[in-house]
C-alpha cells in the first residue's frame, strides 16, 4: 500500500464489557440507525470479540477495534488503541463499603 492511501479495514469504537479470556476482550459497539419507516433513530448494538495482545483491556475502557484476518471462530477484530480508561471498582472495596 503506497503512502497517503487509506486502508480499507474497518475502525470501530466500543466499549470492553468483558475481559475474563485470555488475550481477547469483548467490545460493545453502539451506532444510531434512522427507522425509514417512522423516522426515529434507534440504537443498535453488537459485540464483537477483539484480541488483545498484551492484556490491557480492563471492563468499562473505551477502545478503538480495527479488522483483521480470522483469528479464531468469533475473532475478527483486534484492539488498535484504548481512547479512555473506565472507571474500576474492585467488588472488595465495594463490599468493604457495605459493612
Amino acid at each position: 500500500m503506497a503512502s497517503g492511501e487509506k486502508s480499507k479495514k474497518k475502525v470501530l469504537q466500543g466499549v470492553v464489557v468483558s475481559d475474563k479470556m485470555d488475550k481477547t476482550v469483548m467490545v460493545l459497539v453502539e451506532r444510531t440507525v434512522m427507522d425509514p419507516t417512522y423516522k426515529k433513530y434507534l440504537k443498535k448494538r453488537k459485540e464483537f470479540m477483539a484480541h488483545d495482545e498484551s492484556d490491557q483491556c480492563r471492563v468499562g475502557d473505551r477502545v478503538e477495534i480495527i479488522e483483521s484476518r480470522p483469528l479464531s471462530r468469533n475473532k475478527r477484530f483486534s484492539v488498535l488503541k484504548v481512547l479512555e480508561r473506565g472507571a474500576i471498582i474492585s467488588e472488595e472495596v465495594a463490599g468493604n463499603d457495605s459493612k
